[in-house]
Parts: C-alpha cells; sequence; structure tokens
C-alpha cells in the first residue's frame, strides 16, 4: 500500500529487520519485519498521537523515534485494515507538507 503513495520508496537502513519507506528522502513508515513482533511506526500530529495512544491498547508513542510524533501500531483490537491505511496515508502527507514545493512529488 505505501508503495503506491508517489515518489515512496523503501530499504533497509539501519537493520534487516526495519523497511523503512521514505517520500523525497524522509521517513513516514518503518515496518518491523520480525514475525514475532508486528509493529508499523508512522509519523503523527502530536495532538492525534495522544488520542490514538488513549484510544486504542495496542498504539503506543513510537518506538525508535520521537515519542510526541511518531506512534507504533501493533496487532490488537480496533487495528483494522482502514486505520492503519488512514495512519499511513496521514503519515505521507506531514512528511510531503514539511517538503520544499521542488521536492514534492506529483498529487494522488
Amino acid at each position: 500500500m505505501a508503495l503506491a503513495l508517489p515518489g515512496t520508496d523503501h530499504g533497509y537502513p539501519f537493520t534487516r529487520h526495519l523497511d523503512v519507506y521514505k517520500v523525497a528522502g524522509k521517513v513516514f513508515l518503518i515496518v518491523t519485519e520480525d514475525p514475532d513482533e508486528q509493529i508499523i511506526t508512522v509519523k503523527c500530529e502530536p495532538e492525534h498521537a495522544r488520542a490514538y495512544v488513549q484510544a486504542y491498547a495496542s498504539i503506543t508513542p513510537g518506538r525508535y523515534l520521537d515519542k510526541r510524533h511518531w506512534i507504533s501500531l501493533g496487532p490488537g483490537p480496533g487495528i483494522t485494515k482502514r486505520l492503519v491505511t488512514h495512519v499511513v496515508e496521514d503519515s505521507y502527507d506531514l512528511a510531503v507538507d514539511r517538503l520544499p514545493q521542488r521536492d514534492r512529488p506529483r498529487t494522488r
């Protein structure tokens, strides 16, 4: 799903278990590829991050990154494909919004 977003690429710059998705060099998604610990970490506005953490037991402040601006989602009650899609797209949009106009990919 994330690779369908314009200008997205991915790789393993940190470790073979972390698939990192970027747009114009800006990270917006980290997928933990350890089958015993399935977690995604996304960029999030601080007020939304607090609300998600309070609303869902399997959403925690971002692992590996700034805990105010990132959240991590693991499997659990209420974690649906729709929710995951929503937070990934929001994270992508936050990353794109912070890019200079000339570096932004074509709209989706």
